[in-house]
């Protein structure tokens, strides 16, 4: 039997979640299935009770998808509570190419990364590049704030 890996990201308002990761990891909102103009017609034609779902819940994508098909599915999941402590899994966005890759370079790309995600609605909470390293890397919470770093 094949596995697959979706990633769930509890949030209270999927509308700023999904154009902000899909960003951030070169995704693309997740279409409905075919024959279904939204997704809450689909969950309605499954058999999904109108109770079972929130107001708006499937009016738009509340899920991106990598375009190549390599990444795991992302979907963000409304709960209605709100983020009250630290994260306990959180993505890291490998970009800077790794060890073998001059400190000077591994530093412009995840510069450049961060400039474009604060652009998109990231806060960045720190900096980390400790003197004698030989690491550079940035933590930066979502506009949920949703802590995940760029390294």
């Amino acid at each position: 039997m094949e596995m697959t890996l979706q990633l769930v990201i509890d949030c209270s308002d999927p509308r700023r979640l999904v154009p902000f990761w899909a960003e951030a990891l070169g995704y693309v909102p997740e279409a409905p299935p075919r024959g279904h103009a939204t997704w809450r017609d689909y969950w309605f034609d499954m058999g999904v009770p109108e109770d079972e779902l929130p107001p708006g819940a499937g009016e738009f994508s509340e899920s991106i998808v990598d375009p190549t098909g390599r990444g795991p599915r992302v979907w963000f999941q409304r709960v209605p509570e709100p983020k009250v402590a630290k994260n306990r899994v959180h993505l890291d966005l490998k970009v800077g190419g790794g060890r073998d890759v001059p400190l000077a370079l591994r530093t412009q790309r995840v510069t450049a990364t961060v400039e474009r995600l604060t652009m998109a609605g990231a806060i960045v909470l720190r900096i980390m590049d400790e003197p004698g390293m030989e690491f550079y890397a940035a933590v930066l919470q979502d506009p949920e704030g949703n802590e995940f770093c760029v390294v």
